[in-house]
């Protein structure tokens, strides 16, 4: 499958590098061609009577526009009632600085955004929509291996909370918009829209994996990192996370992936706790893992820990595991990720083909230690 990469990188770089803010690092060339009519022609919503009529009458022109306007169609509401809760963040590390997006989860300034945004950061700077100048935020929690962070500003009250959607309302084929800070430019957030590709993708990242991710066909670019996808009605559905680029063999269009909402209700109650002393443990199964070769969904076994939780299961090499608590697993990444977020001392339910024969088998996972 073709790589994922990172939003906030720029497309030249390698998907584990960060931005550098030289000067060469922020210059995104435009050719810009304007258009010069032979004939004289007006601007500012102004155009020639026909040419048959005499040329002494008045000019038609367009009403006055008010000041704060928003356009008629459904992806310029949406995108209206989620501007005042999408933010740049803007975060200085030793590798050097990354600028991505933020959605605002509460008035008093709690903010999400990737953790790819914020990692390893000295300095987080927030700059709200409207405003000029940037405000100091703190990091409250990261989670590395579902990319996603929660930072919050400084003595911030009255600002606009995001409204997140029921994850069980979002379909394949529902309109979408992506909004969020592409490219960094100067002005407002860039708007773009879609539709949901798929549902429930997994990707394989340098962190481990991410699963239960939503597929769009939404534009998505460096910069959008951690900026929301949202339906018709503004609410955000997931926050955009990576995009899939070709390679000399494959090709890629307009492959995005977002966070779903889903995840982000389940994640952010536990970066919270992380705000106040709280460590979260892993999940551990025990098991070496590898794709299906022979085109049949699932996770194929190529190894079992020692004593671990999948032996002491009954798991073989070459059993193919298809679900685990009725979840179903497309592949090896999907249930590196459902291990990875289960609470260590769950009991999970396993669903694996043996040599034909369908077993459900139950295995105790223990606290993951290092890598």
């Amino acid at each position: 499958m073709n790589d994922a990469h990172w939003i906030n990188q720029p497309p030249q770089l390698p998907s584990n590098k960060r931005r550098a803010r030289s000067l060469a690092a922020q210059l995104v060339s435009f050719v810009i061609v304007l258009a010069v009519a032979g004939s004289a022609g007006f601007l500012g919503g102004q155009y020639s009577q026909d040419e048959n009529t005499s040329s002494g009458g008045p000019l038609v022109t367009a009403p006055p526009v008010s000041e704060v306007s928003v356009g008629a169609s459904s992806i310029a509401k949406a995108a209206n009632v989620i501007a005042p809760s999408v933010v740049t963040v803007d975060s200085v590390s030793d590798s050097g600085q990354s600028v991505g997006s933020g959605v605002i989860l509460s008035s008093d300034g709690e903010i999400l955004t990737n953790n790819h945004v914020i990692e390893g950061a000295s300095t987080v700077r927030v700059r709200l929509g409207g405003e000029t100048e940037p405000r100091i935020a703190d990091v409250l929690g990261t989670d590395p291996g579902n990319d996603l962070g929660l930072i919050k500003l400084r003595k911030a009250t009255g600002l606009t909370a995001a409204t997140l959607a029921d994850p069980l309302s979002i379909l394949v084929g529902d309109q979408v918009v992506a909004v969020g800070y592409a490219l960094d430019l100067d002005g407002g957030p860039s708007v773009t829209s879609g539709i949901v590709s798929a549902l429930n993708r997994t990707l394989t990242v340098e962190n481990g994996a991410l699963n239960a991710l939503i597929q769009t066909d939404a534009a998505i670019s460096s910069g959008n990192s951690g900026g929301p996808l949202i339906n018709m009605s503004g609410q955000v559905i997931g926050i955009n996370t990576a995009v899939a680029r070709g390679d000399s063999s494959t090709a890629a269009n307009n492959i995005g992936f977002a966070i779903s909402v889903g995840e982000v209700l389940r994640i952010v109650p536990v970066l919270r706790k992380q705000a106040s002393g709280s460590s979260r443990s892993e999940g551990y199964l025990g098991v070496g893992l590898s794709d299906r070769s022979d085109g049949g969904q699932g996770a194929l076994v190529s190894q079992i820990a020692p004593d671990s939780p999948a032996e002491k299961a009954g798991l073989r090499v070459d059993d193919i595991v298809l679900e685990v608590n009725d979840q179903p697993i497309t592949g090896q990444g999907s249930l590196i990720a459902i291990v990875r977020d289960a609470i260590p001392g769950d009991e999970i339910t396993i669903s694996v083909l043996r040599k034909g024969a369908r077993l459900v088998l139950t295995a105790k996972l223990v606290v993951r230690k290092g890598n």
